[in-house]
């Protein structure tokens, strides 16, 4: 079971990281330009994107906040792009 959480983890990680970028990309905003106006660092953004960070939820709400979007919005889009059977429990 602990590889199949880690799997779904991960898609949840990818699915975040999905949205974010479309979201980016529709504002026309580099990253070097939005993780300055949010206070992050470049790397940390574009790990983001790649879905290779687990963030914390307050990274998640000053990121959706610097994407002009409600961290439910943020989390309602990558939600409503997983498979149907998704969980994080066993």
């Amino acid at each position: 079971m602990v590889n199949k959480n880690l799997q779904n983890r991960l898609i949840l990680q990818e699915k975040l990281a999905e949205v974010i970028k479309q979201k980016r990309l529709e504002q026309k905003k580099s990253i070097s330009l939005i993780s300055a106006e949010v206070g992050m660092t470049k790397s940390m953004w574009a790990d983001m994107e790649k879905g290779i960070k687990d963030p914390q939820f307050s990274t998640l709400f000053r990121m959706a906040e610097g994407l002009n979007i409600s961290i439910i919005n943020l989390l309602g889009e990558a939600i409503r792009q997983l498979p149907e059977d998704f969980s994080l429990i066993d």
